[in-house]
């Protein structure tokens, strides 16, 4: 009997073992290889192609099921709110309210149906804030077949149901397997390539050997997950000595930018698991780390990256001037800081489809392990890329001035709402110099004086 356990015991660990080598040959063979070389073999475009019929046959269903319930569909989310703005300004629109009064009001003077005005924009805030719904995850307009995104699903159809639970399936027993793989993978080998190459001289050969490192190691992250990248106008991309400038949605738009060309990362530096990653990466590489002591110091910060910039051989530095994660749907107020260094800025337009996966970042609720646990479960990551051409600060023009004509190009390549908010607002109240400006622009149009430039 105790001869019968081994031998099953036995025969359980060769199976084991086989199918162990089996996954192994195959992620590495049809994966990794490819994937290291910038290669593909059309599986993920397959994988993509059977996904689109799949929702779009689902989307179909369950319109069929809310006609035979005599229930109402979701309402699609509107691109620009339920608010329709003019988009003027205070004068413009004070001067249409003005309008409707039978007796004509002077520049400066003092209207009471002004108070409209603030009346009207207090409602809109109320009913559609622009702003605090950009910190939460985009609206979709069908279920995309992840529970995640419908909380409230019920039953709709057997077949429904059936393609809902294989997808289940998929995604948490074969797929996530798989991504925990690669990226495990991907990272130990960015570890130990960068830091065998930092221990060469710095030439030629050592800058190859990191580039090269560092490709392979932003290309096997991106099959972890599942990624699909269409890259638009690469005449433009950015140079050896610019600034590369992106809207920001998640923390794997490095990984989606690194996969096709290498850039000089600028951050905090951390302790861990992420301060082991940046030392072997900045001993192969002039990556821009500071101690957060230095964070403090704008003019510590700003002579590091001009010193860096300088350098005409110098990989282009990768900022996202936005500061925090934006959900995919707009492009929030950049920081005037990166456009006080000089230089030669290149915008890239970063846009994910929300159909396979939500890649926004919601930092207030989840933490990094469980934001990467939701992008590894997700069906697919698919995003475009644009390249935009090149700018430079015009005579004349200041940082901000520079900062924002920059971030309406992004915003209009990428189909994205372009704010003058800042995004620090997801964890801080209003400025008061906020309000002031307000009050400063009324207070000019009554006085009969000019508005302030910077308002």
């Amino acid at each position: 009997m105790t001869d019968l356990c081994e031998g099953g015991m036995e025969d359980l660990w060769s199976i084991a073992v086989v199918l162990l080598q089996v996954w192994f040959s195959v992620m590495i063979g049809f994966i990794m290889i490819p994937a290291m070389f910038g290669l593909s073999l059309g599986v993920t475009s397959v994988y993509i192609q059977i996904l689109v019929k799949i929702l779009e046959w689902a989307t179909l269903r369950i319109e069929r099921g809310h006609r035979e319930r005599h229930t109402l569909p979701v309402p699609a989310p509107l691109p620009f709110g339920l608010i329709q703005r003019e988009g003027g300004s205070m004068e413009q629109e004070m001067g249409e309210l003005r309008r409707y009064r039978t007796q004509s009001i002077s520049r400066g003077e003092f209207a009471l149906s002004d108070s409209f005005y603030f009346y009207i924009k207090g409602l809109e805030s109320i009913v559609d804030d622009q702003v605090t719904q950009r910190f939460s995850s985009e609206e979709l307009v069908s279920w995309n077949l992840l529970t995640r995104t419908n909380h409230n699903f019920h039953y709709i159809s057997l077949r429904l149901t059936i393609i809902w639970g294989l997808g289940v399936i998929i995604r948490y027993c074969v797929l996530f397997p798989l991504r925990i793989t690669l990226a495990i993978i991907g990272l130990t080998w960015l570890v130990i390539g960068t830091t065998l190459v930092g221990f060469l001289p710095n030439k030629r050969l050592k800058n190859w050997l990191s580039e090269l490192v560092h490709l392979m190691c932003y290309r096997i992250c991106a099959r972890g997950l599942s990624a699909t990248i269409q890259y638009h106008n690469k005449e433009n991309k950015p140079q050896n000595g610019g600034i590369c400038v992106a809207n920001h949605t998640s923390p794997i738009d490095i990984v989606i930018l690194a996969n096709d060309g290498c850039y000089a990362m600028v951050g905090q530096s951390h302790g861990g698991l992420m301060g082991v990653i940046q030392r072997s990466m900045v001993r192969s590489c002039p990556h821009v780390w500071f101690e957060r002591s230095e964070m403090r110091d704008r003019n510590a910060v700003t002579s590091r990256l001009r010193a860096h910039v300088a350098a005409k051989t110098n990989l282009p530095i990768l900022i996202f001037p936005e500061g925090t994660c934006i959900n995919n749907t707009s492009v929030m107020m950049f920081k005037k800081g990166s456009f006080e260094i000089g230089g030669t800025i290149y915008p890239v337009a970063i846009k994910y489809d929300p159909r396979f996966g939500d890649a926004f970042w919601n930092s207030a609720k989840y933490n990094m392990v469980n934001y990467l646990l939701r992008m590894m479960t997700s069906w697919a990551i698919v995003v475009n890329v644009w390249y935009l051409p090149p700018m430079t600060r015009r005579e004349g023009e200041d940082a901000a001035q520079f900062a924002n004509r920059v971030k309406s190009a992004i915003a209009h390549q990428g189909g994205l709402l372009d704010m003058a908010w800042d995004g620090s607002l997801k964890r801080a109240k209003v400025k008061e110099e906020f309000k002031e400006r307000q009050q400063k622009m009324y207070s000019s149009m009554v006085m009969g004086k000019k508005a302030p430039a910077n308002a």
